[in-house]
């Protein structure tokens, strides 16, 4: 009889960040529940995963907002025991605020802060009852620099993931429940391709960028170390600090300057 393994369920897992940390987390034998809309590539990173792990699948779209109460309700009649939770699931809304409708904002939202806030509320219960667990919140080094022109909602989303990581933290620090907010800045990945923006963010030189299992590997083994906030690569960490002591009226109008480096801002 073999032992009921426990998972750690990642969201936005079938490309990018997310199949890296699900790499990461398989390499170090850590049973997952992989969760995102495409079921082929869900399928496919499972069957390469499955051979040193337990790994299951999920197939939902975090835009809908009853699919945090869906999903919590499958894990428990499949009765897995979810020791850790990737809140990773995300995208960006390219233009100006007033461009898109208001519904594209409305499931954005839903995806990069309410589903976030209602899965850790529906899974954490579990793992302060057993004192044991960790939860991983994909924010963004945006989180910390003044906000840009165009994907006007990604900053203040992504702000908003590393102030909820904090107080998760302190909340939970005495329950054997380790959180963290990984804030990674230019990945390698098929994000820019969705979001339209991969003209402008070529011209960011390469030594700006870092590699998905890179940013995988280091922001697992900071929230392992208990960093409740982790920035991920030197130059990232340099951003950050030059952030802090700047004022921010010259910090904006930096931004301001470089945003059409990185963001769609037309009409």
């Amino acid at each position: 009889m073999t032992d009921t393994p426990n998972y750690i369920l990642i969201t936005g897992a079938s490309a990018g960040i997310g199949a890296a940390i699900a790499r990461e987390y398989a390499r170090r034998g850590q049973s997952l529940i992989l969760l995102a809309r495409r079921r082929d590539r869900l399928e496919a990173l499972q069957e390469e995963l499955r051979s040193r792990i337990a790994c299951e699948i999920l197939v939902a779209d975090l835009a809908d907002p009853d699919a945090p109460k869906h999903i919590a309700d499958q894990i428990r009649a499949s009765g897995w025991t979810v020791r850790g939770l990737v809140n990773n699931a995300g995208y960006g809304l390219p233009g100006k605020f007033h461009a898109p409708a208001w519904l594209d904002h409305a499931r954005f939202l839903q995806v990069m802060v309410t589903s976030v806030c209602e899965l850790t509320w529906r899974l954490l219960p579990d793992m302060q009852a057993r004192h044991d667990g960790e939860i991983l919140n994909v924010a963004s080094l945006a989180g910390h620099v003044p906000g840009s022109a165009g994907h006007t909602l990604y900053a203040a989303a992504k702000s908003f993931m590393i102030k909820f990581s904090e107080s998760l933290a302190l909340e939970n620090a005495g329950l054997g429940i380790k959180v963290s907010a990984l804030c990674p800045g230019f990945t390698y990945s098929e994000f820019h391709d969705v979001t339209g923006t991969r003209p402008q963010v070529s011209r960011m030189p390469n030594w700006m960028w870092m590699q998905a299992e890179d940013v995988a590997q280091q922001g697992i083994d900071a929230l392992r170390a208990g960093q409740v906030v982790f920035v991920p690569g030197r130059v990232n960490r340099m951003i950050k600090a030059i952030t802090q002591i700047m004022p921010d009226r010259w910090m904006l109008k930096i931004v301001q300057r470089q945003s059409r480096n990185f963001r769609d801002i037309h009409d």
